[in-house]
């Protein structure tokens, strides 16, 4: 199987992913921004949309999906538990199924947190996965309507996957996400040579929503909140439980 994994810009900050099988000639679209840089993508390329995979309901993830089923006859994919506020799906998912995404296998989770009914694809096969915005690129999402709890619990989940599996984010974020990961994790040689290969990759017009999840691990505050610096920046006492630490660096991020 030879699979394509294309990432594009959208709106004023958010990605969209196109993931083609040349054998099969499937294409599949992790979320919908706006249908006209998605239908121009597709068309410099010659693909043929066949899938639509939503991973929450905020505009800016779905607002080009009804367009493009209209255009293309894709089928559309959300979360069920979302299924009231997204497009009407074709097929509705939960934590723990699996269906093929361009013929590749792959599994939902349900990673609520940012917006409750979050879910993440994962292609195993391709050690990818699609979080949109819940583990972001060097940040997390803005906790809408889960919990500090709840969305603890869903990066645990991704953070169990393969250190060198590839994690697509939804934002280019990677400037403001940077500068907090500096104010609480400064001393952190991972996250300074991160920050400036992120402004080189911002002035060459590269995406920096796409990173490895090793990577998260050795720079990502919301994923360190077990690690010394971490717990001195939440300013908690030194006995504080990871989960009471990412409340704690999530407020600070909220104000930052």
């Amino acid at each position: 199987m030879s699979l394509e994994i294309v990432t594009l810009p959208a709106l004023a900050d958010n990605y969209f992913f196109l993931i083609h099988n040349s054998e099969t000639r499937e294409t599949a679209l992790i979320d919908a921004p706006e249908a006209a840089p998605v239908k121009a993508a597709l068309a410099e390329r010659g693909w043929q949309l066949t899938q639509i995979l939503l991973t929450h309901h905020h505009y800016d993830h779905i607002d080009g999906a009804e367009e493009l089923r209209s255009a293309t006859g894709a089928k559309v994919i959300g979360a069920k538990a979302d299924a009231h506020r997204l497009s009407a799906l074709d097929l509705e998912v939960s934590e723990g199924d699996r269906f093929e995404v361009a013929g590749t296998p792959c599994e939902v989770f349900d990673v609520s947190g940012h917006t409750l009914g979050h879910i993440a694809f994962h292609l195993p096969d391709e050690k990818a996965v699609f979080t949109a915005d819940s583990l972001m690129a060097f940040g997390c999402g803005r906790l809408f309507e889960g919990t500090p709890g709840v969305m603890f619990e869903s990066l645990a989940k991704l953070t169990a996957l393969p250190a060198d599996t590839t994690v697509y984010s939804g934002h280019e974020y990677s400037a403001g996400n940077g500068a907090f990961a500096l104010s609480v994790d400064g001393d952190n040689p991972a996250v300074q040579a991160r920050v400036q290969e992120n402004a080189r990759k911002r002035d060459a017009g590269e995406p920096t929503g796409v990173s490895t999840l090793q990577l998260e691990l050795d720079t990502n505050p919301f994923l360190r909140c077990q690690e010394e610096a971490l717990i001195q920046a939440a300013g908690l006492g030194t006995d504080a439980a990871p989960a009471a630490v990412f409340a704690e660096i999530r407020r600070q991020k909220d104000n930052f």
